[in-house]
């Protein structure tokens, strides 16, 4: 299953007590492959740095690249804009991305991709915890 992950549930996926690690889990074990762009991976970085700086930051890409060597990650250059998010445009590089990989769901806790359930378009938007409850759960 494709997915892409928003930015701030990605950076919830970290530290042994994360309610979310399941999904970070599932990634290097294979059972899900995570759609992203360079788009999404400057805003990773950029966001992951600004939160808790640039070691974890590092810590991030590192485990994005681990990902990518297990075959997790699939790297997209999205040719079009769908301009799905009005609410927030900064928010559509997950729409393009997620549309372009024909990924199931974006995992997010924003409301903004609220608009993707309706708009006709395949992937549509989860909480981490409702993934982890429909998806990795025994």
């Amino acid at each position: 299953m494709i997915v892409c992950i928003d930015t701030n549930s990605l950076v919830q996926l970290f530290g042994k007590k994360s309610p979310f690690r399941a999904i970070a889990v599932a990634l290097m074990d294979g059972r899900i492959e995570i759609a992203v762009s360079t788009a999404i991976l400057l805003e990773y970085e950029e966001v992951a740095a600004a939160m808790h700086g640039p070691v974890f930051a590092r810590e991030v890409i590192g485990f994005l690249d681990l990902a990518a060597a297990s075959g997790s990650v699939k790297h997209l250059a999205p040719q079009f804009h769908f301009r799905i998010i009005t609410a927030d445009p900064d928010d559509d590089i997950f729409a393009d991305c997620a549309i372009a990989a024909a990924a199931e769901y974006i995992i997010t806790e924003d409301g903004h991709f609220k608009a993707l359930r309706n708009a006709g378009y395949k992937p549509q938007p989860i909480t981490p915890e409702e993934f982890i409850r429909r998806f990795l759960s025994p």
